[in-house]
């Protein structure tokens, strides 16, 4: 038999309830729409929820029973224990599993609330939809599938030290451009055109070490790239 609260209890259950009513919308906006938020008076099962957010999740509205929730949802079990110790001692059930009636998981939370006598009658539940998180990660699977097996596969790489690499480069240009047998005016112009397609000359000493390969000096690089900046204004 059900016993009726006094009106001292009855006042702080519905101050409590009504606190929490503004909670449930803020929760969901904060959380998208895959995250059910709900209110339930425990008081009164046959029409528990007194506010719910994304009630489409577990297809329930504002005076839905308790019976219409998901299965296996564990915070019911816990709220329909009263305490022995006097005092609204509340508590948390978290991280637990419950499935909707279509067969859908959810991540399930929920926060029990006792008046003041130790008696429950509250619940804030929180039902996360990971149906779709679960479906998301099934497909990134498939996708880096290849990608996975490839780095598997793949030798590691160990980078050179950037001074001997630069090093190593600025040589490479140089010799492909230069062919020192005697060469004309035009072959150094045409060396230094190489030279500056493939970037010496904006590398800290390019131009240095291109002046020296041509037996030239520097100034004279100079001169060769503002002939051939006049022979592109040219063209």
């Amino acid at each position: 038999m059900k016993i009726k609260p006094s009106p001292a209890i009855q006042a702080e259950r519905d101050a409590v309830i009504n606190a929490l009513r503004p909670v449930v919308p803020m929760l969901a906006a904060m959380a998208g729409t895959h995250l059910e938020v709900v209110l339930h008076d425990v008081s009164r099962p046959q029409n528990s929820v007194v506010a719910i957010a994304n009630g489409h999740i577990s297809g329930r509205a504002v005076g839905s029973s308790v019976l219409e929730g998901p299965h296996g949802d564990k915070g019911f079990a816990a709220a329909t224990r009263v305490i022995s110790t006097r005092g609204a001692v509340h508590s948390v059930v978290d991280d637990y599993t419950t499935v909707t009636a279509d067969g859908r998981t959810l991540k399930s939370a929920s926060a029990i609330f006792r008046d003041a006598s130790g008696v429950p009658f509250a619940t804030l539940c929180l039902n996360a939809d990971v149906s779709v998180f679960q479906a998301t990660h099934a497909w990134l699977g498939q996708m880096l599938q290849p990608f996975r097996q490839a780095e598997a596969e793949a030798k590691p790489f160990v980078p050179a030290t950037a001074a001997p690499q630069m090093d190593a480069l600025m040589r490479e240009i140089i010799g492909d451009a230069v062919q020192l047998a005697k060469m004309s005016k035009e072959e150094k112009i045409q060396a230094v055109r190489e030279m500056q397609r493939r970037g010496l000359f904006i590398v800290k000493g390019g131009v240095q070490r291109a002046a020296a390969a041509l037996q030239v000096s520097r100034f004279t690089i100079y001169n060769y790239m503002e002939e051939l900046r006049r022979r592109e204004g040219v063209q």
